[in-house]
């Protein structure tokens, strides 16, 4: 999570993450990969994007896969098409799921800019463990 502010006053972090700019709202849109992903890409976390399948680990709709219809910036939540309920009118609502609530199990990657930054991200890790053995996508290992 970015850090916002230095205090650890609950009104103050409140105040932070509430006017928060976009580009820090989007960091706390990040949902961990699943254990087959993190192996083939070399990543463990990634933001969330529409078109992502994403599996729910808490709440009502626990266990539910669905892909991604909305994410809102704003209010810091995602929604899936199979996390939804009927109005009395018979109008279909999505619930609203907080990303790290999720775990991504298929990434859209249809957009070329997201794949070299998944790259970069990856070669970015691999620099930082230094000596330190990190599982790459060619070695496939347990982590």
């Amino acid at each position: 999570m970015p850090v916002l502010t230095s205090s650890s006053q609950p009104r103050k972090q409140h105040k932070a993450l509430a006017k928060a700019p976009w580009h820090a709202r989007r960091k706390l849109l990040t949902a961990p990969l699943s254990k087959d992903l993190q192996r083939q890409l070399g990543i463990r976390r990634i933001p969330v994007r529409v078109g992502d399948t994403v599996l729910i680990m808490r709440g009502d709709f626990k266990g539910t896969r669905g892909k991604v219809t909305r994410v809102d910036y704003r209010r810091v939540r995602i929604y899936v098409d199979s996390a939804s309920f009927k109005k009395p009118s018979g109008e279909a609502l999505y619930y609203p799921i907080h990303p790290s609530k999720v775990i991504i199990v298929e990434l859209d990657q249809s957009d070329k800019a997201r794949v070299t930054a998944i790259e970069r991200i990856r070669k970015a890790r691999e620099a930082k463990a230094g000596g330190r053995e990190v599982i790459t996508p060619q070695q496939g290992g347990q982590s």
